[in-house]
């Protein structure tokens, strides 16, 4: 399978570097894209400088409109699957051999990287709002996802086409749970993700709250009135 990581990055110039060299020194069977989102830091330039495969945004779209961007390009270029691994390093590339072979065994459109498989959640905020999502998910869906919030996603050829050609498929829970309704597969692998080294993410404690929110909202309402694909 022709395989494409999709790396969106906002303000990563402390960590692009060290997630791309990985990439290039220790998995050269993969294509990898950047996608700059409009970052107000070095990242772009560092890419360039580098030479990394870059798409570089002039303005900032948010993480659904970089991650759609990278999707297109997938698309376009003749990828079998691609896979979104975060700018920050947290996610491992040497997962990806065996979230491809759950993707051809289980006939999955997407392949999802879970923390939690074999390891509980723990009691934090932020792991207490991962819990309602699976549960509301689980709820409204029938299906368990254990690791809703996991960015790390592989998705089929299938799911490529269709996330290029149309809006409103965020990588986010609502889609995997809209998806779920349409009968797409979804499957899960056991992952373990290092922290964030350096940098700062862009959800703190109010933005959090107000995406749980939203993304509960979604899932319980705006995504019964979808039209199914």
């Amino acid at each position: 399978m022709k395989i494409l990581i999709i790396i969106p990055a906002y303000n990563e110039s402390l960590n692009i570097e060290r997630v791309v060299n990985n990439i290039i020194s220790n998995y050269p069977q993969y294509d990898y894209i950047v996608v700059n989102d409009g970052s107000k830091d070095e990242t772009a330039e560092i890419c360039h400088r580098k030479k990394y495969k870059l798409i570089d945004l002039s303005i900032n779209l948010g993480l659904a409109g970089a991650f759609q961007s990278g999707i297109k390009y997938a698309f376009r270029n003749g990828y079998d699957a691609a896979i979104q691994l975060d700018g920050d390093g947290q996610h491992d590339p040497k997962y990806i051999a065996e979230m491809m072979n759950c993707m051809v065994t289980e006939k999955a459109d997407i392949v999802i990287g879970s923390r939690f498989i074999n390891c509980p959640k723990s009691h934090s905020m932020r792991m207490l709002g991962a819990r309602v999502l699976t549960t509301i998910i689980k709820l409204t869906t029938g299906s368990m996802i254990t690791d809703p919030t996991s960015g790390m996603r592989l998705f089929s050829r299938n799911v490529l086409k269709e996330f290029a050609n149309n809006m409103n498929y965020g990588p986010e829970p609502d889609t995997i749970s809209y998806l779920i309704k349409s009968g797409s597969i979804i499957k899960e692998v056991p992952v373990v993700m290092s922290k964030r080294i350096a940098g700062e993410s862009y959800l703190n404690l109010k933005q959090s709250i107000k995406y749980m929110f939203l993304m509960c909202l979604s899932i319980i309402f705006i995504q019964q009135f979808r039209k199914r694909g």
